[in-house]
């Protein structure tokens, strides 16, 4: 039974950080990429992150490129994204996936990767 669990989110200044834990249980994490994506009201669903433990691979996209940081604890199967300097643009829902396949490459193109289970989400909201 695949499971992913988000926490971390809530509301920060502009300027601000948080950081995001995707807990993950019920297959070999060191097997596949897992990805952070992002949706905010009105908006397509994103991809903002990437660790592909094939290949060890890191992607971001454009947006938030130097601001953040994707990394893993091993020992806790827990995969995280470090967010600072935190914009208003950054508001969204958070959710971590992992990929149905393994293999190299599979962060190349987050927005078309194939998830298979998708955690429940959590909140973030950078606002003055």
């Amino acid at each position: 039974q695949v499971q992913l669990v988000e926490s971390g989110g809530g509301l920060v200044q502009p300027g601000g950080s948080l950081r995001l834990s995707c807990a993950t249980s019920g297959f070999t994490l060191g097997h596949y990429a897992i990805g952070w994506f992002r949706q905010a009201p009105g908006k397509e669903r994103e991809g903002v992150s990437c660790i592909n433990f094939s290949d060890g691979t890191t992607y971001y996209t454009d947006s938030v490129k130097g601001r953040f940081t994707i990394s893993r604890d091993n020992a806790k199967d827990t995969v995280y994204l470090q967010m600072n300097s935190l914009k208003p643009e950054d508001t969204a829902i958070y959710y971590c996936a992992n990929s149905r396949g393994a293999g190299k490459r599979l962060c190349d193109d987050l927005n078309h990767l194939d998830m298979g289970s998708w955690g429940q989400g959590t909140q973030v909201t950078v606002s003055s």
